[in-house]
């Protein structure tokens, strides 16, 4: 058995048809020419795309030079009417959105942000408290100062 799966490796590979060899080239000539065909009528497209471009801006720069005095303030104003509807929708929509969580947190919904909001207030108000104590306090030592300093002098 062992010599005859050796006999088996040592027995030549049959050489490649003259069909198999010739099927990738004629794939790859095909490829060829498909990518080719592609590639032109993409030039060629491009090329007509920019010979447009160019008479169309040779046509059209003579009538924007002439109406230029005109055409330059009216896109001027339709970009501030365009910027002025777009802001004024946006401040709509947060002010809704704000006038919402308002109601909400009034409503002891607890909406996001609102634990936050407690301890902002919490620290206010005990800074408050200080400063409060602390003007209490120099107050009272600014009258007391001055006449302890009358009575030392």
């Amino acid at each position: 058995m062992a010599e005859l799966r050796h006999q088996m490796h040592q027995q030549p590979h049959p050489a490649p048809s003259s069909h198999e060899t010739s099927t990738p080239r004629s794939h790859q000539v095909v490829k060829s020419v498909a990518a080719a065909t592609a590639g032109g009528s993409l030039l060629l497209l491009s090329g007509l795309t920019l010979a447009g471009t160019v008479i169309a801006l040779t046509i059209a720069t003579p009538l924007l030079v002439i109406f230029s005095p005109v055409l330059v303030p009216a896109a001027i104003t339709v970009a501030m009417l365009i910027g002025g509807f777009l802001s004024s929708g946006g401040f709509g929509v947060a002010a809704v959105s704000v006038l919402s969580w308002i109601y909400s947190y009034l409503t002891g919904k607890h909406p996001m942000g609102s634990d936050q909001l407690e301890q902002a207030r919490v620290k206010l108000a005990s800074k408050a408290r200080d400063m409060k104590e602390r003007a209490e306090h120099y107050s009272g030592a600014h009258e007391g100062g001055v006449g302890v300093g009358a009575q030392a002098s």
